[in-house]
């Protein structure tokens, strides 16, 4: 086949798989990939899965913290290079993509996916289990939506006080709980990058479950802290927000300082 003959194949392929919806631009930044999907894909795909679950689903969600942990832990780089489905989290990402000049698709929140998820277990009468999070927290999550969804089965587990040293009774109950319960949708509140390195280590438990790392999403969504504004959350500020009712993340933020580094210096080095 000639040149000219590739070409029209290859465009012919192209056109198939756009109109099918399974070409997807794939980008990069920071080493870690990055699929140009819509939140409309993303839950196509989530159903999909619940329809017929195989094996283990990872969802992980990329802020510029969890990709600047990436850089320096690469069992974390790895999890989330591996998941399933990488969401964009944090309004910083959308940036670091404009400064890059790349396409990533739509922003779509842990907090707003997870709503979503719930809302879906609700009206298909699905089993979920929450793990983490503050004391007795998981179980008043549990507890609101089944009063919500009372025809849809939820659990809340606190399982582990201590996730950077977990014990292997704590883990052995949280197991017990799985395979009882068998769950489509299991989220978990330990903060990152801990969450996603224990559901890693763990997903053969884990097994026919999507999985998802939530970190704060259980504060949230239990009124434990309040979550900003709407208008806020559209114009990208609501890391501002967060970091004036909770003051003590200060810290954290400063890794935006060195996100924001990074991402120039990946401009610099493809010029």
């Amino acid at each position: 086949m000639n040149k000219k003959g590739l070409k029209n194949k290859n465009l012919k392929l192209k056109k198939y798989l756009i109109k099918n919806n399974l070409f997807m631009t794939v980008k990069k930044i920071l080493g870690i990939t990055i699929f140009k999907q819509s939140k409309k894909d993303i839950l196509e795909k989530i159903k999909k899965y619940i329809e017929k679950p195989q094996s283990f689903f990872h969802i992980v969600s990329l802020n510029p913290e969890n990709l600047v942990i990436a850089q320096e832990n690469q069992n974390f780089k790895k999890v989330i290079e591996t998941a399933q489905i990488k969401i964009i989290d944090g309004v910083g990402v959308v940036i670091a993509s404009r400064i890059l000049n790349i396409g990533i698709g739509e922003r779509f929140s842990g907090v707003d996916l997870m709503k979503e998820l719930l809302d879906l277990a609700g009206k298909r009468r699905l089993r979920v289990l929450f793990i983490g999070g503050k004391p007795k927290l998981a179980e008043k999550l549990a507890d609101c939506y089944s009063k919500k969804y009372p025809k849809a089965k939820f659990l809340g587990v606190e399982g582990i006080k201590d996730i950077k040293n977990p014990l292997k009774k704590e883990e052995k109950e949280i197991f017990s709980i799985v395979t009882d319960l068998k769950p489509h949708f299991v989220f978990v509140a330990f903060g990152s990058p801990f969450q996603e390195l224990w559901i890693e280590r763990h997903k053969k438990n884990f097994d026919g479950c999507l999985v998802m790392g939530v970190g704060g999403a259980f504060d949230f969504l239990g009124g434990v802290v309040p979550r900003a504004p709407v208008f806020i959350q559209k114009i990208g500020l609501e890391w501002l927000f967060r970091l004036i009712v909770q003051p003590w993340r200060w810290r954290r933020q400063l890794r935006l300082i060195r996100f924001l580094y990074l991402v120039i210096k990946e401009k610099i080095s493809n010029i």
